[in-house]
């Protein structure tokens, strides 16, 4: 089988270059080689497939080791990740600091950096599928059926990358055509009803669920998934200002899906919950044996995960987070030791709950040995033992070991150099979960009750027998954290629920304005058309 892979680069809102290997069957890890166009390419089933395939891979790129962009900011803005500054390691011009302070401005290091990756990463997504979709418009270059889902797979991921967009941004231009132009933003509200109408459209057309050849692909499964998880955060995605000015008080949170009307006229919280029930129903997920079969290295197989990156142990083609928050010593090559979490996280798991299995805290050992490791070779000779500390005393002077570290995907015995073969889940079934059940406590018609649904998910986490017996806002809140830590979600959930900006460790009380990302001045000074968002 001959593996193609797209890769586009984009500046405000145009595509320049499309990239790809020879064609092939449809694969989501390719590698890129020759400069074609809608006009030149696309003409063969081939093409379009190896387009499609460069659409996905884009996926790759929010992720530490491809470009430090959307699962950055979702993470490391919040309590439940820091990068401290580890001696002549992890400073960056100071941009890793900045974002956990949320201090960042539209010309600061990480406003230049990661916030920048993070438009281009979206935009240059778009801009692949919008490029695929424009050859393919009054061309059959294959089976109808068959092209009519990959079109409905392409405006499917166009769809998710103005979800990331609208999550960070609010506002922005949206841009269907391959057409180079400087362009005015869209407000966030058509942004939710573009990614939504666009998503609606396209669901009656995909699969129930792929073959274990095609795993990866959108499915209709993800397409609710997305709609769940826009429904729930509707008091948030429909709004373009944000803080004290935009406050929707009622029983769940500060800016919660009641009283949002979508589509159908339906009120938002009730839309999640059928689109969650739509999900919990089809039979095709379930909810894995063990909560670690969902990011091992073989989870490709767990029956949990709906929406996935594909990442496989090749060169330039594995999932790299280890990498980033590992010792130095703890596996080859050598990792970067740097992502922890904050102690007020780790402490904050019931020390009977399996998921705190995700952090590495104590005597460490070499992962592909099991033998102990030091601070430095030579522990046959007295060296100090590597030991991580769920406490972190300066975060602009850690040692080595401070800091528990992220282990929520174990080290693949596969892996080829740091590329370890982990899919990384978007949306799993247990998150569908809580989602029903944060909207049906947020007044939306629905069974079984909150407990019932919060109770489900736990089952797994306390084998002992679960010990929880009422749901309030609160709760929903930790069983999030607990159930979801690094999965890119607590961004999501601190603002929805008005906490983002509050003070943590290492960070002071913020402002409303930061709960939405600044336009790098990059994008602005590209495109003069784009407004800065408030305050900025």
């Amino acid at each position: 089988m001959k593996r193609l892979r797209v890769t586009t680069w984009i500046g405000a809102v145009g595509v320049f270059t499309l990239l790809l290997l020879p064609q092939g069957c449809t694969n989501l890890d390719e590698v890129p080689k020759s400069t074609i166009t809608p006009g030149t390419f696309f003409r063969t089933r081939g093409e379009v497939l190896a387009g499609l395939a460069g659409v996905y891979a884009q996926l790759r790129g929010a992720f530490p080791g491809y470009c430090c962009a959307y699962y950055a900011l979702s993470e490391i803005s919040t309590d439940e990740m820091v990068v401290p500054t580890r001696g002549q390691d992890w400073y960056d011009n100071g941009r890793w600091l900045e974002i956990h302070r949320q201090n960042w401005t539209p010309t600061s290091p990480s406003g230049l950096s990661d916030i920048n990756s993070a438009w281009v990463n979206d935009f240059s997504g778009i801009a692949a599928a919008n490029i695929v979709l424009a050859a393919l418009e009054g061309r059959t270059v294959m089976d109808s059926a068959e092209q009519a889902g990959v079109v409905a797979e392409l405006r499917a991921l166009r769809a998710f990358y103005y979800y990331q967009l609208m999550d960070l941004f609010g506002g922005v231009p949206i841009v269907t055509t391959t057409e180079i132009k400087p362009r005015a933003r869209n407000t966030r509200a058509e942004v939710f009803q573009f990614i939504e109408s666009e998503l609606l459209a396209v669901r009656p057309v995909l699969p129930p669920k792929w073959d274990d050849a095609n795993r990866g692909r959108v499915a209709r499964g993800a397409i609710d998934a997305i709609l769940a998880n826009i429904y729930l955060n509707a008091g948030v995605f429909t709004k373009d200002t944000a803080g004290a000015a935009a406050t929707q008080i009622n029983p769940i949170g500060y800016n919660s899906c009641s009283g949002v009307q979508v589509s159908g006229g339906l009120d938002a919280c009730t839309a999640a919950v059928n689109r969650a029930d739509s999900i919990i129903n089809a039979g095709v997920y379930q909810l894995a044996d063990t909560f670690v079969q969902n990011f091992r290295a073989d989870n490709y197989a767990s029956p949990e995960n709906i929406f996935v990156v594909k990442f496989i142990n090749q060169d330039g083609l594995g999932f790299p987070l280890l990498q980033a928050t590992l010792h130095y010593y703890q596996f080859t090559p050598g990792p970067w030791n740097g992502f922890s979490t904050l102690a007020q996280t780790y402490n904050a798991f019931d020390s009977l709950d399996q998921r705190r299995r995700i952090f590495l805290v104590g005597p460490q050992n070499n992962l592909e040995t099991g033998d102990s490791i030091c601070f430095r070779p030579g522990c046959d000779k007295g060296a100090p033992r590597l030991v991580f500390t769920p406490t972190i005393a300066n975060v602009t002077a850690a040692s080595e070991g401070e800091g528990a570290r992220i282990y929520k995907w174990p080290y693949d015995p596969k892996h080829v150099s740091q590329n370890n073969g982990n899919d990384f889940a978007y949306f799993r079934l247990a998150e569908i979960y809580l989602i029903k059940a944060e909207a049906e406590l947020d007044g939306a018609p629905g069974a079984p009750s909150p407990l019932t649904l919060l109770q489900t998910v736990r089952a797994r986490a306390f084998p002992g027998g679960d010990t929880l017996s009422a749901v309030t806002p609160d709760v929903i809140l930790r069983e999030r954290l607990f159930e979801l830590t690094f999965e890119t979600k607590r961004r999501q959930d601190l603002v929805r629920f008005g906490q983002y900006t509050q003070p943590w460790q290492f960070k002071a009380a913020g402002a409303d304005h930061l709960v939405l990302m600044p336009i790098p001045q990059t994008q602005i000074d590209a495109n003069p058309m784009l407004t800065q968002n408030p305050e900025y």
